[in-house]
């Protein structure tokens, strides 16, 4: 069971009802969810579409702020829940045109190295956070696993070593 940390300023925090997950709620640096003994090294950003649509214009220093914060964590990631097709067609609440908030958001993407995925729903966001924050545990798992086998391998041939 993962145990993950809702940043306490999230306003609408994801339930993530039917997930193996435990939720605790406390203070996060960067984004709105993470892994406890990890909010050093992961954390996901969530925003509706005219959220996200604020930090590209009115809110971009702030948010540009927070990216800035997010590049001394392993991984940071945002989510959208809205599909990008909402943004070509310009469903959105703002005079930002199109091509310049796709223009904002390919500069986000490769000056902060953050990947930015358009989960369609709020279902889809919550879903999506879940599987990073998931897929990290799992892939930090591995590498335990990998350490502990190249260990125990060591030992062996020491033992093998002094034995001759």
């Amino acid at each position: 069971m993962l145990k993950l940390i809702i940043d306490t300023r999230e306003q609408t925090p994801y339930a993530f009802t039917g997930y193996d997950a435990e939720i605790e709620r406390g203070a996060l640096d960067a984004g709105d969810y993470s892994l406890e003994g990890f909010e050093d090294k992961i954390a996901v950003e969530r925003k509706s579409l005219d959220d996200f649509i604020t930090c590209l214009s009115h809110g971009r220093e702030r948010f540009e702020r927070e990216l800035r914060r997010a590049r001394g964590l392993d991984y940071f990631a945002v989510i959208i829940e809205a599909p990008f097709s909402d943004i070509m067609a310009g469903r959105y609440r703002s005079r930002m045109t199109v091509n310049a908030v796709v223009e904002t958001i390919a500069a986000f993407s490769t000056r902060y190295r953050t990947p930015i995925f358009f989960c369609g729903t709020r279902a889809g966001g919550e879903r999506m956070t879940y599987s990073l924050l998931a897929k990290y545990a799992h892939n930090l798992l591995r590498g335990v696993k990998a350490l502990q086998k190249a260990h125990k391998e060591r030992k062996i041939h020491e033992n093998l070593s002094l034995a001759e």
